[in-house]
């Protein structure tokens, strides 16, 4: 049995907090920049999952539509954004590989940077898919409405 000194669990809580934070971070710096083609645009195409054939960056990183947005301004700000980061773009996106160009489009996000749409929903990555494909936000339901991969028609893919 361990015993653990007054405080110690505290300060074990603030660290794992601050891992968490630092991990998410790095996450999302990792991410802002992966989507990006080497001209600069910002790369949407469609690629491989274990749910089939899905929108995905330049990468292969999966991207998600919410069922709370209700159009194509994003309603995912602070912590949402924090853990469904949006996928931005600094000019016109580019759609390749199976994305279809006329369902691309952006939209202006409250802080001012610009949002990728598809069919006019807001596109976002899930910080915990750290690789090519993967799907681990398919399904939740955080902050109030569904997280699905988007297929390229623009409708969610489960």
């Amino acid at each position: 049995m361990h015993y653990f000194p007054i405080g110690t669990a505290t300060a074990l809580g603030h660290f794992r907090r601050f891992l968490v934070g630092a991990v998410v971070l790095a996450v999302l710096a990792i991410g802002a920049g992966s989507a990006f083609a080497a001209g600069g645009s910002t790369v949407v195409k469609v690629g491989p999952s274990n749910l089939g054939r899905i929108l995905v960056d330049a990468h292969g990183k999966t991207l998600y539509i919410w069922a709370h947005d209700k159009t194509s301004k994003s309603s995912c700000n602070g912590a949402c954004a924090a853990y469904w980061p949006p996928l931005l773009s600094k000019g016109r996106p580019q759609a390749i590989a199976g994305a279809n160009p006329k369902l691309l489009g952006t939209s202006k996000r409250s802080d001012g940077r610009m949002q990728v749409t598809y069919a006019g929903h807001p596109l976002y990555y899930f910080v915990e898919d750290t690789k090519a494909g993967q799907t681990s936000g398919e399904g939740l339901t955080d902050f109030g409405g569904r997280w699905d991969p988007v297929s390229a028609t623009g409708k969610p893919q489960r």
